[in-house]
């Protein structure tokens, strides 16, 4: 049976939040409704047995947890962590493209992005911009213009006549979106992209913009998410990697009160290689154990007494490229999450946390279905938060997501029962009274 409101709840997030900074400060809505505690890094903390607090960092990175009233040392953490950030095309710092009287914008591909989705789809722009209003006070604000304002057009067929057999994308040349034409078709006519960021900045409400300082901005495309199918079994949206499990961890545990301490960190920078201070090589989670778990000593002990789960999604079987999976490891959407596993360590799945995770389903009657994934032994896969944290910080790590299509494309799919498998997956989680392997 498909929970219709989880769903709803996760799609309207998710459209909600086109960018990284909009995923993080909708989470951040979402926990301080539910009566978490906002905590600054630039303070000292008081963090009391049952208090519920969450902290961002840097606006696109997300740390909530709760303090157990239990032993940290002696019951360890019960830890998810999934990613903020999806592939996209991102606006480069001098962008302006003035070509054959048309207006275009210079980009950079973040991440492993499908390019050819994105060609003729209606493109809006959002992201955090820099300025330094009248009073000559730095800001650091977020912004969305919401409706479709940009397109990347095709070559038309005609002009291509081997586009459906061989035509491959340069980022460079072929990527750059058309904003507007000049009026007078002069191609040599400048334009100041960061008027065009300042006039939306006061169409927002910001009614002192003295100068646009620098940004960092994407492009997404405008459709909504939904629910599609004759029987409306699967949902299809941008950023279901990782959006999909950034909110429903986030559902997870704003609506539930623990005995034990737990905590839900999101990362920005997945997709790159979370090689900064808000990825996951950076030292958030680090961090956050520093101020819980003050004695080394006990840290340690908590540590090694913890598991994470790092959940981010999986490859369905594609039905019209069966062959690119591995036959005895084909995940199906609609038929629960997915258990990943490599032997190069590129998911820090092993047999014992994995075989714990069964347990810990079956010890608590929970009937919920688990798959597999593996690659085919000739190609090699992705990889995740997991290892990263696994190999960082000594916390044992089990990789899990639920599967789906297109990962990566402009628009992806997955199916509408499996939102509702993840959310009871990571609340068993959550409530698990002993997660020691």
């Amino acid at each position: 049976m498909i929970n219709d409101a989880l769903v709803t709840r996760l799609l309207e997030g998710i459209g909600e939040s086109p960018t990284p900074y909009h995923a993080a400060g909708n989470m951040a809505k979402l926990f301080r409704l539910a009566g978490f505690v906002e905590l600054d890094e630039q303070h000292r903390w008081q963090l009391l047995p049952g208090g519920r607090y969450f902290t961002l960092r840097s606006g696109s990175s997300i740390v909530a947890f709760t303090v157990g009233k239990s032993d940290i040392a002696q019951n360890g953490i019960r830890l998810v962590g999934a990613h903020t950030d999806s592939p996209c095309l991102k606006v480069k710092p001098k962008p302006e493209i003035g070509r054959l009287g048309y207006a275009q914008l210079g980009i950079e591909v973040y991440g492993g992005a499908l390019l050819n989705p994105w060609f003729d789809r209606d493109l809006s722009l959002a992201g955090r911009v820099s300025y330094v209003d009248n009073q000559k006070q730095l800001k650091h604000v977020l912004i969305d213009f919401e409706r479709a304002i940009a397109v990347i057009p095709s070559l038309a067929i005609h002009l291509d006549r081997e586009a459906n057999k061989s035509r491959s994308v340069n980022a460079q040349t072929d990527m750059n979106p058309v904003l507007w034409q000049f009026s007078d078709g002069d191609p040599k006519l400048p334009f100041d992209f960061r008027q065009t960021l300042a006039a939306q900045l006061l169409a927002q409400g910001y009614d002192s913009v003295a100068e646009v300082l620098d940004f960092n901005l994407s492009f997404y495309d405008t459709q909504a998410p939904a629910r599609i199918g004759m029987d409306s079994s699967f949902i299809t949206s941008a950023r279901l990697d990782n959006l999909l499990s950034c909110f429903v961890g986030a559902f997870a545990m704003a609506g539930h009160n623990f005995d034990h301490t737990t905590a839900l960190i999101c990362h920005d920078h997945e997709e790159v290689g979370s090689r900064s201070d808000i990825g996951a090589q950076g030292t958030m989670m680090q961090d956050l154990l520093e101020r819980l778990v003050p004695d080394s000593q006990s840290r340690q002990l908590a540590v090694r007494r913890s598991l994470m789960l790092s959940v981010d999604n999986a490859h369905g079987i594609h039905p019209n490229y069966p062959n690119r999976h591995d036959s005895q490891h084909g995940p199906r959407l609609n038929q629960g999450p997915v258990l990943k596993y490599d032997a190069n360590q590129s998911y820090a799945t092993s047999s014992d946390s994995a075989a714990f995770l069964k347990h810990m389903l079956s010890s608590q009657n929970i009937d919920l279905p688990l798959q597999s994934y593996v690659t085919r032994a000739d190609t090699r896969c992705g990889s995740t938060i997991g290892p990263i944290t696994a190999s960082n910080l000594g916390i044992r790590a089990i990789d899990i997501g639920v599967p789906t299509f297109g990962m990566h494309s402009i628009r992806e799919t997955a199916g509408a029962q499996d939102v509702g498998y993840l959310y009871k997956l990571i609340q068993a989680f959550y409530q698990c009274t002993n997660v020691a392997l």
